[in-house]
This record gives C-alpha cells, structure tokens and sequence, in this order.
C-alpha cells in the first residue's frame, strides 16, 4: 500500500436520530462532533436517520421519517394527478381501404 493515501480507519460512534440507538464500530466516515461513550473515552460521532432500530424491514412497522420534506412534497405532487380525468383514448387508426373491385369492362373488352 502506498504510505499517506488511505483515509484513516477508527473507532466511530454512529446515533440513529430516530431512535436514539446508538452503536461504536470502525470506519473512515469523517465527522466534527464528539461524543463520550460508555467507557469513558471520545469519539466521533456520525448522525443517521434510519438504522436497523428503525427501518421498516427490520422493525415490521411502517415509521415514516421525513427529514427534508421529502414525503410531503411527494404527496403535493402526485396529490393532483390521483383528483385529475382519466385521459381520453387515443384517436383510433383510419380504416383500410376496400380493395378494388374487379374492373368489368376489361372482362369485356377481351371477348
């Protein structure tokens, strides 16, 4: 490996801000708070939003965390299309011409 090229891998705190779960694993995610944790020493510390503690799949509850918004712009945007008419069908195609009929005075001119 090449000497000072690599992110530093450290102990890291990271708090679900949903749930107030937190857990210390390792990581190279870089962040400027600290916290103190259970044995005394500092830590960084990196905020998420959504953990096993609180995602769905994992939890079998439906929770909505909405932290931007995000949910009830979508429900704004597509609020209108649910209340709004049903298009028409498209038009439909032309129809196929008749084929010709047989031209009777060629038949007759022949005999």
């Amino acid at each position: 490996m090449k000497p000072d090229i690599h992110p530093e891998y450290r102990d890291v705190v990271f708090q679900d801000t949903s749930s107030d779960l937190a857990f210390l694993t390792r990581s190279t995610i870089e962040t400027t708070e600290t916290i103190e944790w259970e044995d005394g020493k500092s830590y960084p510390l990196a905020k998420v939003e959504i953990s096993s503690q609180s995602h769905p799949f994992y939890t079998g509850k439906q929770i909505l965390v909405d932290s931007g918004g995000r949910v009830e712009r979508f429900r704004k945007r597509y609020a209108r299309t649910a209340t709004a008419t049903p298009k028409s069908p498209p038009p439909a195609a032309p129809a196929r011409p008749a084929p010709p009929e047989p031209d009777d005075t060629a038949a007759d001119a022949e005999s």
